[in-house]
C-alpha cells in the first residue's frame, strides 16, 4: 500500500508531499501525545465525497478535549475545509484521510499545556484494509491475550495515539499466530472491541452490541446501527461474554477502515456456517452503496469536496 501523495496539509499550508515534515524531538513522537482521525473519500455519481466528515471532525476535536488541548485555534468548520482542500489538491477520489493534532515544542515535563497543538492531513489512495477476498468470505480472529484499556487508565472515547500500543501488542500476536485480527476484552473479560473496529454479533435474529460505555464510539458503528435499525433489527446494547460469540449465528466487525467484515472463525471455531452471514451481507451491502452516494436516504452522510 503506497501512502504518497502530492500534498500534505500542515497548519494551514499545503505542502509538497516530500516537505511534510516534523523534527524528531517533537513530544508527539516520543509519548504518543497527538490524537486522530481515520476518513475516506469514495467515488460517487456526484463527485469524490467524504463520508460523514463533520461527524470524524467534531470526533477530533472531542479527542483533543479529552486528552487536555485547550484553546485550539481550529474550529469543525476548518478542519472540515482543510480535508476537502488536501482531498482536491491532490485530485484523489477514493482515498484515505488521516488528520493527526499533535503536540509539537515543549511538553516534556508531560504537561500538554507547555507545548503548541499543529494539525498535520494527509490523504493517500486506498483499497480494501483486509483485502477484497475478507469481503466476501469473512476473517478469521482470536481472542487477544492483551485486554482493552480501562476508561480510567487511558480515555477510551478519544483517538489518542499513544493508546494505539495496546491495538499493536494485540494485532502483532493475532497476525503471527496466523489470525487476521483480534478481538479484545475488557478488564471484566467482556468483549470490548478489535484492534481498530467496533464488533456486533447476531443470535436468534437479534443484533447485539457491546455498550459504547468501555469502547470508541465509532462513526461507522453508528452507520451501522442505524442501517439495521432501519432494515427492522432488533439491536441490543449489552456485555458480551466470549463464549457467546462462539455460539453466534453471525459476528461482523466495522470501522471506517475495514468498512463492514464479517467473522468466519473465531479461536479456531467456526461462526455460522463459516463464512459471511446473510444478516451481514444484507448490512454489508445497504453500508456499501451508502458511502458511495447511490441511496438518497443516507446521502446526507456524503460531504461532497466540491
Amino acid at each position: 500500500m503506497g501512502m504518497e501523495s502530492k500534498f500534505i496539509w500542515m497548519n494551514g499550508e499545503l505542502l509538497p508531499y516530500e516537505k511534510a515534515t516534523m523534527h524528531v524531538l517533537t513530544p508527539a513522537i516520543h509519548y504518543g501525545a497527538a490524537v486522530f482521525e481515520g476518513i475516506r473519500a469514495y467515488d460517487t455519481p456526484k463527485g469524490p465525497a467524504v463520508f460523514r466528515l463533520t461527524d470524524h471532525a467534531e470526533r477530533l476535536l472531542d479527542s483533543a478535549r479529552v486528552f487536555g488541548f485547550r484553546n485550539l485555534p481550529w474550529t469543525t468548520e476548518d478542519i472540515v475545509k482543510a480535508i476537502k482542500d488536501t482531498v482536491r489538491a491532490n485530485g484523489f477520489k477514493d482515498c484515505y484521510i488521516r488528520p493527526l493534532l499533535y503536540l509539537d515544542g515543549g511538553g516534556w515535563n508531560l504537561n500538554v499545556d507547555n507545548g503548541k497543538p499543529s494539525l498535520a492531513i494527509a490523504t493517500w489512495e486506498w483499497g480494501n484494509y483486509l483485502g477484497e477476498e475478507a469481503m466476501a468470505k469473512g476473517i478469521r480472529a482470536n481472542i487477544s491475550s492483551f485486554t482493552r484499556h480501562h476508561p480510567n487508565v487511558l480515555m477510551t472515547k478519544a483517538k489518542v495515539s499513544g493508546n494505539y500500543a495496546n491495538s499493536f501488542l494485540a494485532k502483532t500476536e493475532s497476525e503471527r499466530l496466523g489470525f487476521q485480527e483480534a478481538i479484545m476484552l475488557d478488564p471484566q473479560g467482556y468483549v470490548a472491541e478489535c484492534t481498530g473496529e467496533n464488533l456486533f454479533m447476531v443470535r436468534h435474529g437479534k443484533i447485539i452490541t457491546p455498550s459504547t460505555a468501555p469502547v470508541l464510539e465509532g462513526v461507522t458503528r453508528h452507520s451501522i446501527h442505524t442501517i439495521a435499525k432501519d432494515l427492522g433489527f432488533r439491536i441490543l446494547e449489552q456485555p458480551i461474554s466470549r463464549d457467546q460469540l462462539y455460539i453466534a449465528d453471525e459476528v461482523f466487525v466495522c470501522g471506517t477502515a475495514a468498512e463492514c467484515i464479517g467473522l468466519s472463525e473465531i479461536d479456531f471455531r467456526t461462526i455460522g456456517d463459516g463464512k459471511t452471514g446473510p444478516t451481514t451481507r444484507k448490512i454489508q451491502n445497504i453500508y456499501h452503496d451508502a458511502i458511495r452516494g447511490k441511496l438518497p436516504k443516507y446521502e446526507s452522510w456524503c460531504e461532497y469536496v466540491d
